[in-house]
């Protein structure tokens, strides 16, 4: 922004001609960083990564549904300011609910944080992500399937505590639930979960980590927001996988 005035100019500088030395620097500077850019992509190409630990990925599942003797799991991998975690929320959620609740699946639900700062809050990721614990903490399956529906048609929103403890009550959560939400008294653990989850995602897609995922025996599911067939091909026993 300017003041109208012409800037002001220095009687005393004199551009000078660049020198052989300077051409020479220049050179080197340009050697150095191709190399780096170079040892960066061999790196990058060599690196290797260790299975997905399904320990770790029951441990810090925001929320898992279904039979624990279900012939299938499948991990979820949703971040709430996710534009298109709502779309698969909108596409797939009611047949993943119904294939649950027939015990054809368990579903493990991971909440991610990693657009947190794309919110105006800083932080709106991982307190959608602490109302989802305190939820799973204290009330049943159906509120928390409520809840995440609400919370992902909202998805732009930055929601303050008391407006997602507000969506939680309206989706049938209890007074524990409201105080825990209103408090982001789980918001610490819902980030160290949500780190432990996207260290495993990290692993499975060779650190293309993108949400939405969904995981099934460690492998990335392809076409999960073409529609159901993904799941469809699952319960039929393909393993529609990278």
């Amino acid at each position: 922004m300017t003041n109208g005035k012409k800037p002001r100019e220095n009687p005393d500088y004199q551009p000078q001609a660049a020198g052989a030395s300077s051409y020479l620097y220049l050179g080197i500077g340009l050697v150095v960083v191709i190399a780096l850019v170079v040892g960066g992509f061999i790196w990058m190409n060599n690196k290797s990564y260790p299975p997905v630990d399904d320990k770790v990925l029951a441990e810090n599942a925001s929320f898992i549904v279904g039979d624990r003797a279900a012939p299938i799991t499948i991990d979820i991998f949703e971040d709430f300011h996710c534009e298109h975690c709502s779309e698969f929320e909108k596409q797939s959620s009611a047949a993943i609910r119904q294939n649950v609740i027939d015990g054809k699946i368990r579903a493990r639900y991971h909440m991610l944080n990693f657009l947190d700062g794309a919110s105006d809050s800083g932080d709106y990721s991982s307190r959608a992500a602490g109302a989802a614990l305190c939820v799973a903490r204290n009330d049943d399956r159906e509120v928390f399937w409520k809840l995440h529906s609400a919370l992902f048609e909202r998805w732009n929103d930055d929601l303050n505590n008391q407006q997602i403890a507000d969506l939680a009550v309206a989706s049938g959560a209890g007074p524990t639930s409201r105080e825990c939400i209103a408090s982001g008294t789980l918001v610490d653990e819902a980030r160290s979960m949500a780190d432990a989850s996207k260290g495993q995602l990290n692993n499975s897609t060779e650190g293309q980590v993108a949400t939405p995922t969904v995981l099934l025996a460690g492998k990335q599911v392809e076409n999960i927001t073409a529609g159901t067939g993904w799941l469809d091909d699952i319960i039929a026993g393909d393993r529609p996988t990278a």
